[in-house]
């Protein structure tokens, strides 16, 4: 018989969140962009490291079980020459 297991993840407060990671990409930071080398462009970082809280819920027939979470993200932003900032990637910390 196969038992089925539903994991879900709600997050705490994600309206902050959101405005960090916005002004990580709208951010006021100028960046000076160096000569680009041997046809290679030259693209400035700026990252920003976002603690996020929540529980995790996980259900089967059963029972459900829910657990508190605190972990850290990094969101890296990337902006080319004569661009906004885009935001590329982002890592769990944990």
């Amino acid at each position: 018989m196969k038992n089925s297991l539903e994991i879900t993840a709600a997050i705490d407060h994600p309206e902050l969140i959101e405005a960090k990671v916005e002004q990580l990409a709208y951010g006021h930071y100028e960046p000076r962009h160096g000569n680009d080398i041997d046809n290679h462009e030259a693209v400035a970082t700026i990252s920003a490291e976002v603690y996020v809280s929540g529980i995790v819920a996980m259900n089967n027939s059963l029972e459900q079980i829910n657990m508190h979470f605190l972990t850290c993200f990094v969101f890296t932003s990337i902006k080319r020459r004569d661009s906004n900032f885009r935001i590329e990637w982002s890592s769990s910390l944990t």
